[in-house]
């Protein structure tokens, strides 16, 4: 009964409007409060006003998306907005990057994750959240490694089921759920040289076997909403894909959700040669299944004209428009479509949200290295805490905040001061050097019994739009880091970035080195707990560090080829100049202690087709501290 007065009134809502104002439900526009691409949307309350904007992102707050929301429901048809945002790892709260968070390998604290984000999201006035971004990536020289969950698709695919089930929960009409958007579809993670938009060129198997299985398993898990990526597929566009689209997305998966390309992608083919106007790119997209258009404005002003000419039928958009103002229903938006903008929004984060995001950012951290048993470190020595990133707040939250204040964030010397006595100094700038801050840092160093050096990225080196090809710290870091160990006095390295790096040197000279990643509002202090032991790190890589970024893209997973990996063997794979392995590869992590596996049993030597075997082992910890071991088969 309930799908039969929903299909009723949305059948006889979408009777009474115009092509106008169908092509205005596909419209995306985006606010002022955020920038996140390069085209900014002209006369958005005049287009509210009169039916022609379906959606609004980079626009939250309550009193914010009150106002719009108002708006829109003084139109003619009366039809509510649905509001999104990039909320990637957090909406007030913060919590580590995904890519981080993901070394925690711990899907139970990614789904909590995902929901605490959408309670603050919905909080916020948002109903829709451009997250979570499933791209399988083996070439850290890509900045949006950061946003994805490493190089693995079975590991890749069980995050994104876990984080679509946070942030939709069990009811959309819940006011404390939120749409999830998959993104980007497809291959995004694999551009050639891994530069950010850049084509992408692979084999239908590596598309299966790798790049698919997340995309799929976010699917399978409910997600409501898909966005398109901007590379090509076999010389297609994916905003134009229809074997892409409507073939593999819709009919062999069964997807029954929409589909938004993401910014401007729409009019950005015809840098890629295969639209000759912006009509014509609106035309070519509806044909492949895209159902809105993010900010381009293309189908807005092409579908009327393409529907009078008869290159469109009004059969195609009434489709897209029905999936838009369904989802609408769903979310309780005709019911009451106010019900996220009448409570004031939760600026700072509470109590329960500041723990969880603690807890993520422990269990985030890897331990690359730790020889002679330097860490955990005694709260009672005295330490100096060096380095460009050791008092910066906003770093430690990393890419895409979305409402995140760094004010509000602990950064690693707000953490360590917490629990022991530290002395403080930069020691140089992010990518410059400075003589007088260097001096200061070796002596600091000089007079400590033991130094903490926090080097890194800041948050502007990874994320979208900034990949490297030199993915090793800086110059001016690496100096600060060689006067340092000329110090004599022992030294922990913590890096922090959005990506692995390359860090072959560190590796030779530093006896422990912690990645932390951008570990979000609570990782200064999370840093703290584990630095000095009052937690045993947990975190394993998801992604291969390399020893030189001549080896990119690389991943665990390669296949033996016909002439394998022999040392001894001429003409076998293998470089001249380094090993092939990484140097921290996919797997590794460290903890306080010791584990000792015992043998490997399985309970059958056999596995029928669609059936399972057991594999068993027994796990003892041989030291005195208690820590959890991720056992991977």
């Amino acid at each position: 009964m309930a799908g039969m007065i929903k299909d009723a009134f949305l059948h006889e809502l979408l009777g009474r409007m115009s092509v106008e104002e169908k092509a205005g439900q596909l419209n995306l526009l985006t606010g002022a409060m955020d920038a996140t691409g390069m085209k900014h949307s002209d006369d958005l309350e005049a287009k509210i006003r009169a039916g022609h904007c379906g959606a609004v992102l980079n626009v939250y707050t309550p009193a914010a998306t009150r106002a719009l929301q108002e708006l829109a429901l003084a139109s003619p048809l009366q039809i509510p907005l649905i509001f999104g945002y990039d909320v990637i790892h957090g909406q007030r709260t913060i919590y580590p990057i995904p890519l981080g968070l993901s070394c925690s390998w711990n899907q139970d604290l990614m789904q909590r994750c995902a929901q605490m984000a959408a309670v603050e999201s919905a909080a916020d006035g948002l109903h829709w959240v451009y997250s979570p971004m499933v791209d399988i990536s083996q070439d850290p020289r890509w900045g949006r490694v950061a946003e994805g969950a490493g190089e693995d698709p079975w590991l890749g695919a069980q995050i994104a089921a876990a984080m679509v089930r946070g942030y939709q929960g069990n009811d959309l009409a819940d006011p404390a759920s939120v749409l999830a958007c998959v993104k980007h579809f497809a291959l995004y993670g694999a551009p050639m040289g891994g530069r950010d938009y850049h084509t992408v060129d692979m084999s239908r198997r590596a598309m299966e076997e790798t790049y698919f299985p997340p995309y799929r398993a976010a699917i399978d898990a409910g997600a409501r909403t898909v966005m398109t990526a901007f590379n090509d597929i076999d010389g297609i566009p994916a905003s134009a894909n229809r074997w892409l689209l409507t073939e593999l997305l819709r009919g062999q998966w069964g997807f029954q959700g929409w589909i938004v390309t993401d910014y401007t992608a729409v009019t950005e083919m015809k840098n890629h040669g295969t639209a000759a106007t912006d009509s014509d790119a609106a035309r070519q997209s509806l044909d492949a299944g895209v159902d809105m258009d993010m900010v381009s404005e293309a189908f807005l002003a092409g579908l009327p004209g393409l529907v009078e000419s008869g290159a469109v039928s009004e059969t195609q958009i009434d489709a897209a428009v029905l999936r838009v103002l369904g989802t609408k229903w769903d979310l309780g938006l005709f019911r009451d479509p106010l019900a996220r903008c009448n409570h004031e929004s939760a600026i700072h984060p509470s109590p329960e949200n500041r723990k969880l995001a603690r807890e993520a950012a422990r269990e985030s951290m890897v331990l690359l290295k730790n020889k002679g048993g330097l860490l955990p470190l005694s709260k009672h020595q005295n330490i100096a805490l060096i380095g460009p990133l050791a008092d910066s707040r906003r770093d430690m939250l990393g890419c895409w905040i979305a409402a995140g204040d760094e004010a509000l964030a602990a950064s690693p010397l707000d953490g360590f001061r917490e629990m022991a006595e530290v002395v403080h100094a930069k020691g140089c700038g992010i990518s410059e050097g400075n003589e007088d801050l260097l001096a200061d840092a070796v002596r600091e160093a000089s007079q400590a019994d033991v130094v903490v050096l926090v080097l890194g990225e800041c948050w502007q080196m990874s994320g979208e739009a900034a990949s490297r090809t030199d993915i090793r710290l800086p110059q001016c870091q690496r100096e600060l880091a060689k006067h340092i160990l000329e110090t004599g006095k022992p030294c922990v390295l913590v890096t922090m970035s959005g990506r692995p790096l390359e860090l072959a040197w560190e590796d030779s000279q530093f006896p422990a080195i912690l990645q932390a990643w951008a570990l979000g509002t609570e990782g200064g202090h999370a840093l703290a707990e584990v630095i000095f032991g009052d937690a045993a790190p947990v975190g394993k890589l998801t992604m291969g560090f390399p020893r030189r970024v001549g080896q990119l893209p690389m991943t665990y997973r390669e296949k033996p080829t016909g002439r394998p990996f022999d040392a001894a063997v001429q003409y076998s794979s293998k470089y001249l100049d380094a090993p092939n392995d990484a140097l921290y590869p996919f797997g590794h992590g460290l903890t306080y202690g010791e584990f000792r596996h015992g043998a490997v049993t399985i309970d059958s030597p056999e596995m029928q087709p669609g059936g399972t075997v057991t594999v068993f082992t027994e796990v003892t910890n041989l030291s005195t501290h208690a820590a959890t071991e991720t056992l991977q088969l």
